[in-house]
């Protein structure tokens, strides 16, 4: 299954306004990028941390959908962001999401950050729970 065409298919208004390209997406690894824009900043003109973290929950939420059984959808549990570097405004951030453990009833996500430089900006673990088909 292309999964990178499934994602880029469907309609994701926050990854749209966030401008989040997906780059790869397979069962044991999502990434993308996303552009330091003024708008997402604070003050000096870094990445605001409440950006990273939507940008690697959105990894994580989609990383976790294309291991979903069929019929089953997904709501984030818990996460967790360690601030390592900033992202000035002009940078472009790559968010590389791993499985940590992928069971049942929950999976959990690592998803790195970094310039394209490679320098690391954030580590972000999150729990997302497998919601089941009722019936």
């Amino acid at each position: 299954m292309d999964y990178l065409k499934m994602l880029e298919d469907r309609h994701n208004p926050l990854a749209e306004l966030l401008g989040i390209r997906f780059l790869t997406a397979e069962l044991d690894r999502v990434t993308g990028e996303m552009v330091v824009r003024p708008e997402l900043c604070t003050v000096p003109a870094i990445l605001h941390g409440g950006a990273i973290m939507a940008f690697a929950d959105t990894l994580g939420a989609w990383a976790t959908v294309i291991n979903l059984p069929s019929g089953a959808g997904t709501t984030t549990l818990e996460s967790k962001t360690n601030f390592i570097a900033a992202a000035p405004v002009g940078n472009k951030v790559i968010g590389e999401c791993t499985p940590i453990h992928r069971g049942k009833s929950t999976m959990v996500w690592q998803t790195k950050i970094s310039l394209e430089s490679g320098k690391l900006c954030a580590i972000v673990t999150q729990t997302q729970m497998v919601l089941r088909p009722r019936g």
